[in-house]
């Protein structure tokens, strides 16, 4: 019964068609980023009775997610604990969103419990707002702009394509250098699966945008839309010693690229004290709570 396959490029396609089937905010259901992260997280998937099944590893520990898609979510589940049973390992699924743990709920009452992750959970901001940086809640975000403009008056903005995607991989190749990616695995690995992209934006649909001053690109970005009203941000990238690079690129690119969309996803903070406190500077209108459901009857009542 082991239908489960390793996700490729190839099934691009097939990912973003049960993906757009459930009502979902969080990165981790989008195509591209399933795709990019494959290999780190070891993401197979398998399709069944018009679901989709997906299971990676985490920090050593396997997982499924909720399955995605149109089909009986009860069969679903009962196909999931089929599998789990042949194949005589625990059945644990996480990235469970509050309206997915409502839909499981209603199907199987009281049987589970879920543990939502603030840790985990994704920053969803207006795209108006991080467009116009209006009010005195984004009046230290100007400031880094017009520091940005007058220091780099010779300033443009580009869009990623064949003419500079060479730069931009150049550019992310020198980001990590600078950022000691050599002694830190987690960034060796985000700056692998980042130029992996860039390598491979046009089969995976994903759009990047870059910041270019004094003749040379200081800052690169790029993402994908999951929904008609949601874009998320996969990756950004400036460099640290080029005041404002990062606000002038998250601004520029989402002036550029995302008219049309009413929220943008900024992905996680993953606990790290800075990058949480940057995310919530940009002022986020809600929050994307992802859990880990356990199976009572099966695990008990311990806390996950």
């Amino acid at each position: 019964m082991n239908q489960f396959k390793k996700i490729g490029i190839e099934d691009r396609d097939t990912l973003a068609k049960y993906l757009s089937q459930t009502e979902h905010l969080a990165c981790d259901y989008s195509a591209a980023s399933l795709i990019l992260w494959a290999d780190v997280f070891k993401t197979h998937m398998a399709v069944s009775g018009d679901r989709l099944f997906l299971k990676y590893c985490r920090d050593g520990v396997n997982y499924f997610t909720f399955p995605m898609g149109s089909g009986d979510l009860k069969e679903a589940f009962n196909w999931l604990y089929d599998y789990c049973k042949a194949q005589n390992i625990e059945m644990r699924m996480n990235n469970v969103e509050p309206n997915m743990f409502a839909e499981i709920e209603s199907i199987f009452p009281a049987r589970y419990d879920i543990c939502y992750q603030r840790n985990y959970s994704d920053y969803i901001y207006k795209v108006e707002d991080l467009k116009n940086l209006s009010g005195k809640k984004y009046h230290g975000k100007k400031n880094h702009i017009n520091n940005f403009v007058r220091n780099n008056p010779d300033w443009g903005y580009e869009k990623i394509s064949d003419e500079n995607l060479d730069e931009c991989v150049e550019m992310v190749r020198q980001w990590c250098l600078q950022n000691g990616c050599g002694g830190d695995p987690s960034k060796t690995e985000e700056v692998c699966v980042l130029i992996k992209g860039l390598r491979h934006m046009e089969e995976l649909s994903l759009i990047g945008g870059a910041i270019r001053a004094g003749g040379r690109l200081v800052a690169v970005t790029m993402g994908e839309r999951v929904s008609d009203e949601m874009f998320v941000v996969h990756f950004e990238k400036a460099f640290s010693d080029v005041q404002g690079a990062y606000p002038m690129i998250n601004q520029q690119f989402i002036i550029n690229e995302l008219s049309g969309y009413i929220y943008v996803n900024r992905e996680e903070d993953m606990g790290l004290e800075g990058l949480r406190k940057a995310k919530l500077s940009y002022r986020p209108v809600m929050m994307a709570e992802k859990g880990r459901i356990i199976l009572k009857r099966q695990f008990g009542d311990r806390p996950c």
